[in-house]
């Protein structure tokens, strides 16, 4: 199972928040560069981004530093936050980004997720927010009517390989993650799972090891220092 220790970025810093609140964030660095950096250092593969001004603002404020850490790490980088057309999965796959994350684009203009994975393949993800089963948009402000497992099978059917799935309820609370979403997700054939939110503790990692997912999202727990990343992404 793939380790991604996550960097989320507002204002050029490495910042994590408590359920998608940014009312709750916490600053745990001034150069998300020197983060990456570090998370390479300790062992790490793989690499997720979220820019969080993007999300909010649709701005391009933190490419520059989107491009300081391609140059400057060797790690696979998948991105997401305010992705909502092909001129920004361009922008991101030029600087070398391995991986674009859709997500509220992908959920409210179906026929832009279609043309996106018709044209980058397996280089788009599809992240999926969830609250209480259903999808969640709009930096999970708003819930849909959309069951969330349902629009999995759907993006599947049209050439979606890789799910990024996220129970906003667990995301930053330190309290586990969603053992049962993930053991339902598993049972869709034919496509990555990569669990997000709440991943706080090696047993939550054990679990999903056990489940054979392809991958997991690490954020909080890295920083607090609930979870040492060199012990896990060296365990797969």
């Amino acid at each position: 199972m793939k380790i991604f220790p996550a960097i989320d970025i507002i204002n050029k810093k490495a910042v994590r928040l408590t359920q998608g609140d940014y009312e709750k964030m916490t600053v745990f660095n001034d150069n998300p560069v020197e983060v990456a950096k570090k998370f390479e250092e300790k062992g790490a593969k793989y690499l997720h981004i979220v820019d969080l001004d993007g999300a909010k603002n649709g701005t391009l404020d933190n490419f520059n530093v989107v491009k300081e850490i391609v140059d400057e790490t060797n790690l696979f980088v998948e991105i997401g936050g305010g992705i909502r057309d092909l001129d920004r999965i361009d922008k991101y796959i030029e600087l070398g980004v391995d991986r674009v994350i859709l997500g509220t684009a992908a959920v409210n203009d179906y026929e832009f997720l279609k043309t996106a994975v018709k044209e980058y393949g397996e280089k788009i993800a599809l992240g999926i927010d969830a609250k209480d089963g259903f999808v969640a948009v709009e930096g999970w402000k708003k819930k849909t009517d959309i069951d969330s497992f349902d629009f999995c099978i759907k993006a599947r059917d049209i050439g979606v390989k890789n799910i990024i799935y996220t129970d906003i309820a667990k995301d930053g609370a330190m309290q586990g993650t969603n053992i049962d979403a993930f053991k339902r997700l598993m049972k869709i054939e034919g496509l990555n799972i990569i669990a997000s939110g709440g991943v706080s503790s090696y047993e939550d990692i054990k679990k999903l090891r056990e489940l054979k997912l392809d991958g997991a999202i690490i954020g909080k727990a890295i920083y607090l220092g609930a979870i040492e990343l060199k012990e896990v992404v060296n365990d797969n």
